[in-house]
């Protein structure tokens, strides 16, 4: 009994001979969701380098608008953080108020209307840099597994052929396409899970960093508005 379990356990166990005996649709199957897999974790890594440095950026943004002063001397202090979303929005706002000045040299009501206008658009601008490549991850979460879906039912089709073939419905005849059904199945989820949590993940920080901007822009009006009166 042991030896014949020890023979059959490494056949069992090798996945790669599962890939390598598959058939051409097989392979190819699993060619692209490895393609897929390869990309979402490029984006994955990029996008988590990314979000890191502009919540720390805005960190220190925040830190040195709140301490207070003029405009002119936050923005000297904060313009090496170009990749802070807020920092980016403050700049907007005060080439804005440059270009611009106030008539009467301190902002009206139409001018901070118009300034919040343009704030809002600026925001919008850093949202969409932000949010750059996240489809495809939320693309790979929702099409993968129906591409390893495919790969399943193609592996399956070819087993019941291989018992046709072989006129008998013996293990030898149905195993390979059977393993190859569950290989596919396999590399369509483990393409879609990490793709699916990072999208989730990158969603909520996405929200949370788009909040900071609104409060931010309150802020910032709300600055103006007490020189104004």
């Amino acid at each position: 009994m042991t030896p014949l379990l020890l023979q059959i356990a490494p056949h069992r166990l090798d996945v790669w001979s599962a890939v390598a005996s598959a058939g051409p649709m097989g392979k190819f199957v699993l060619c692209v969701l490895a393609v897929f897999s390869v990309v979402s974790w490029a984006i994955i890594a990029e996008r988590w380098r990314t979000f890191r440095r502009a919540e720390h950026e805005s960190d220190a943004f925040l830190e040195r608008f709140h301490r207070g002063g003029g405009l002119s001397a936050i923005k000297d202090d904060v313009r090496t953080l170009d990749r802070s979303p807020l920092a980016q929005v403050f700049f907007a706002g005060f080439r804005e108020i440059s270009l611009n000045p106030p008539a009467a040299g301190t902002p009206s009501g139409d001018d901070l209307d118009a300034l919040d206008r343009l704030l809002r658009k600026s925001a919008s601008v850093q949202g969409s840099r932000l949010e750059r490549s996240l489809g495809f991850l939320a693309t790979t979460a929702s099409v993968t597994p129906f591409i390893g879906l495919f790969g399943t039912v193609w592996g399956i089709m070819k087993a019941f052929l291989g018992i046709g073939t072989a006129g008998t419905a013996s293990l030898a005849s149905y195993a390979p396409g059977i393993a190859e059904a569950l290989v596919a199945t396999a590399a369509g989820l483990a393409a879609a899970i990490p793709a699916v949590i990072a999208y989730n993940h990158f969603a909520n920080r996405l929200r949370f960093i788009d909040m900071r901007i609104d409060e931010f822009i309150a802020d910032f009006l709300h600055r103006l508005q007490g020189r104004r009166s």
